[in-house]
């Protein structure tokens, strides 16, 4: 199995690495959602690596979580590279 883990948050926002610290540090709900981003990715990849067995139901339950994480993650930075400021 690779080390590396594709989909990671700090990958997909590249060139917003130090907004995206910011707002994990000051900002609950961007936290708590970036933490289950990072749990629900890392289980999607130990099943696509073949390190867990899971249904193909399952796969795909995970896939739209981390995809309505993602969705509510990019609206925060959106927002927040906006405004130039971070939102409580």
């Amino acid at each position: 199995m690779s080390q590396h883990t594709p989909n990671e948050l700090t990958t997909i926002f590249a060139r917003d690495r130090e907004l995206v610290t910011r707002l994990k540090q000051d900002n609950a709900h961007y936290a708590r959602l970036a933490d289950e981003y990072h749990e629900v990715n890392r289980e999607v990849h130990r099943i696509e690596a073949e390190a867990d067995a899971a249904s193909d139901e399952r796969v795909e339950a995970l896939k739209k979580k981390r995809l309505g994480l993602l969705d509510e993650i990019s609206a925060i930075v959106t927002e927040a590279r906006t405004l130039g400021e971070i939102q409580p």
